[in-house]
């Protein structure tokens, strides 16, 4: 039998319009989504809220679809799922809204935005 050792071809990159690592570090410095119940724990992420749209298979959702969630609250929303962990977590309010207001709120969002369209 004979093994491909080779690396591995990775995907094609995502699309410039699907990528803000920027954003996704001033969410980082932000606090839990979540911080009401006193659970926090574990370092700060940028959580993809992935029924925001735009989701395929294989592909994750832009970035600007993002809310920070400490590394326990992610964790939970993985095991639980966004529908569940918008009603424990977030006290009803729907993530996709969250991901909007903080997406709005971002200080670096217009040059991002002229960055993309400048090319």
């Amino acid at each position: 039998m004979r093994i491909d050792a080779s690396p591995r071809r990775k995907n094609s990159p995502r699309p410039a319009w699907r990528v803000a690592e920027s954003y996704k570090q001033w969410l980082r410095g932000r606090n839990c989504a979540a911080d009401h119940d006193g659970l926090c724990d574990g370092v700060m992420q940028a959580a993809h809220v992935d029924h925001a749209g735009g989701k395929g298979m294989g592909v994750q959702v832009a970035d600007m679809h993002c809310i920070p969630l400490c590394a326990g609250h992610h964790a939970r929303q993985h095991n639980r799922g966004w529908m569940t962990f918008e009603k424990e977590c977030l006290g009803g309010k729907s993530a996709v809204a969250l991901a909007a207001a903080y997406w709005t709120a971002w200080p670096g969002r217009a040059q991002w935005e002229r960055e993309l369209t400048n090319g």
